[in-house]
């Protein structure tokens, strides 16, 4: 055997080695994949995911499907094998981390914003229904968490609005933040509180921390609706895209007749408290994720049209979605006449 042969019999097994660590070896890129899609108008268990207390509702026949998208965790290791599968999938995709999570970001920092951007997109799109429907409501501040460890720990809870400290009227974080550190640590503060519909007051007293009065909460802006209405969705979907479909799923329960026609309707999309549809990230696997479910149309935001028509949408109609209002309007129109003309996405884009 020369020496040439032996060489190569030695390279392969260490050509393969290279090979089995490159596959596996963590790279800097996260994947998107197709999530699951959740009917806001369902009732899993038997449970409304929409609760209305305090107001008529109306419920039917048909379904308005938030969609999702899998996203590898900041902190997960992806590996080339991921990587290749991602690129040949027709339905996946695969980013730089850096284009999706800021430096730095760790797996709890970004689930609890996205629980945090959950939160606020419920309640702008109660705002929005209720806006859509001409009933007025108030600003409110909502605590969001609560440190069991400082002065609220046993006084306030997650979801307490409050409505005035020291007798004097609140309806933003900031005023609350300014009426804290107007006390000062160890001065008894007394907060008019609404919690579950019913109002009550409590008393706190702010301790010092980093050289400021603090009582151990964060909070954001809310508001004080006529009667309350609750989304009762999974705490492992985060994040601000279901607030189009939270908004338009509100609207159907509090109005007569169905919004869907009895059909299966997907869509996605950021609401803001004008009402206006914001884009969000994956557009292309959540309408892969809404394919599967046989929805006749998907809600399209208008910053995410180009993209969308990327995507392979089969028989489903992408319609574009600019506002709440536009959404109704189109999926009335349709409920009238299937074949009409819909706001599209290919007007958009060109």
């Amino acid at each position: 055997m020369t020496q040439r042969t032996w060489a190569g019999l030695l390279a392969v097994p260490l050509l393969l080695a290279l090979w089995a660590i490159a596959l596996v070896t963590p790279l800097p890129y996260v994947t998107y994949e197709p999530g699951l899609t959740v009917d806001v108008l369902g009732a899993p268990d038997g449970k409304e995911i929409i609760q209305v207390d305090g107001r008529k509702t109306y419920r039917d026949d048909g379904e308005l499907r938030l969609t999702t998208v899998y996203v590898t965790r900041p902190e997960s290791d992806v590996n080339l094998l991921q990587l290749m599968q991602g690129w040949i999938s027709n339905d996946d995709a695969v980013y730089p981390v850096r284009a999706v999570y800021p430096p730095g970001e760790t797996d709890a920092a970004s689930q609890k914003q996205g629980a945090i951007e959950m939160v606020s997109s419920q309640d702008a799109a109660v705002a929005v229904a209720l806006t859509e429907l001409g009933i007025k409501y108030d600003d409110a501040t909502k605590v969001l968490t609560v440190d069991p460890k400082a002065p609220a720990g046993d006084v306030l809870k997650p979801g307490d609005l409050i409505r005035a400290v020291n007798d004097e009227p609140v309806t933003t974080p900031s005023q609350v933040e300014k009426a804290v550190l107007a006390s000062g640590p160890g001065k008894p503060l007394e907060l008019r509180i609404e919690r579950a519909g019913a109002e009550r007051t409590v008393t706190l007293t702010p301790e010092e921390k980093d050289g400021k009065a603090r009582v151990g909460i964060e909070m954001l802006p809310s508001y004080r609706f006529p009667f309350q209405v609750t989304v009762g969705i999974d705490e492992q979907i985060g994040g601000p895209s279901a607030g189009l479909m939270f908004s338009l799923g509100i609207y159907d329960t509090l109005t007569p007749g169905s919004l869907t026609d009895g059909e299966v309707i997907a869509g996605t999309g950021t609401i803001a408290p004008s009402g206006k549809v914001g884009p969000i990230g994956g557009i292309q696997q959540k309408i892969a994720a809404a394919r599967e479910t046989g929805a006749e149309l998907f809600l399209v935001p208008s910053g995410n049209c180009r993209e969308a028509l990327g995507a392979t949408n089969g028989d489903m109609r992408l319609v574009r979605a600019s506002t709440m209002h536009d959404a109704v309007d189109a999926l009335e129109t349709w409920t009238e006449d299937p074949d009409a003309d819909l706001p599209s996405c290919e007007e958009e884009a060109s």
